[in-house]
């Protein structure tokens, strides 16, 4: 089934700043689905899931957040943190006219996501959650990121040489997945740099006294032998979230190379937060 597509942008003031944040949506109607990609990588890793959901009747919307893909890229660390995009993502909200959503997303789209649900859980519908990066990642997250963080900060010609070398690479050439692997390597280094350094120093997800209190309907994915997205995260987030359902997921590449299982579970999933009946809005966050 072929699903309408349209490219939009909206703008965010803060501290004498402006800045652009850019946004697809697939589909139409009042079932809304926010996804959101991985740490550094483009909002386009989210196109086949999207297209998938909406054509089964939801309005997705997937989003670059600052600092990644199409939107504006500050160099300044203080604006990066999970908190942050959490607000940008009820900023889009707000753009669109969207009361609710299933917020959903991968690895910083994860934890993104559960932010949302802690700081305006009346604006949560559902949550999609794919290998969070919780307590039992943070050795795994510093090995990974840091060697990032000091290549921006004093080899930056190493990030710029690279970011050069890939944009020669047709990406039509190369196949779907390959070419978002490329267009992750499209990195300038001070943003980048600034990415990892906000992200490292701040908050990085919602403690557990809180993930305790999110109620909103959740699936929670994770994946087997993935080094950096343990599988013990999302299996304890998902004993955390009161309604919570764990999927395993048969590899890192389930959801990549054959998502028809996958895609299915999040369709019925997001589908049933809709058919369910509204919950009455909170006024103010939750506390434990």
């Amino acid at each position: 089934m072929l699903v309408s597509e349209s490219v939009g942008q909206f703008f965010l003031d803060s501290e004498g700043h402006r800045d652009r944040l850019e946004y697809t949506e697939y589909g139409s109607g009042d079932s809304w689905v926010v996804l959101l990609h991985g740490q550094l990588m483009p909002r386009r890793m989210q196109q086949p899931l999207a297209r998938a959901l909406a054509a089964e009747g939801l309005h997705v919307v997937t989003l670059d957040l600052l600092g990644h893909g199409r939107s504006d890229r500050p160099a300044d660390p203080q604006a990066y943190s999970v908190t942050a995009f959490a607000e940008q993502v009820l900023a889009l909200l707000d753009h669109l006219g969207a009361p609710q959503a299933v917020i959903g997303g991968t690895s910083l789209g994860a934890n993104v996501s559960l932010e949302v649900a802690a700081i305006a859980p009346e604006r949560v519908r559902g949550l999609i959650v794919e290998m969070p990066v919780l307590d039992n990642a943070v050795e795994a997250g510093i090995i990974a990121f840091a060697p990032l963080l000091l290549a921006a900060r004093f080899a930056p010609i190493s990030v710029t040489a690279l970011r050069l070398a890939t944009r020669w690479v047709p990406r039509r050439a190369v196949g779907f997945w390959p070419s978002i692997v490329l267009d992750t390597l499209d990195q300038r280094p001070a943003p980048m740099g600034a990415v990892v350094h906000g992200l490292f120093f701040g908050r990085v997800a919602p403690p557990a006294r809180e993930r305790r209190t999110i109620t909103a309907p959740a699936i929670v994915v994770g994946h087997p032998a993935d080094p950096i997205h343990p599988f013990a995260d999302a299996q304890m987030l998902a004993g955390e979230l009161p309604n919570a359902t764990f999927v395993e997921a048969g590899s890192i590449l389930e959801w990549r190379y054959r998502p028809e299982r996958l895609d299915r579970i999040a369709t019925n999933f997001a589908l049933s937060c809709w058919r369910a009946p509204r919950r009455a809005r909170r006024a103010s966050r939750s506390t434990s």
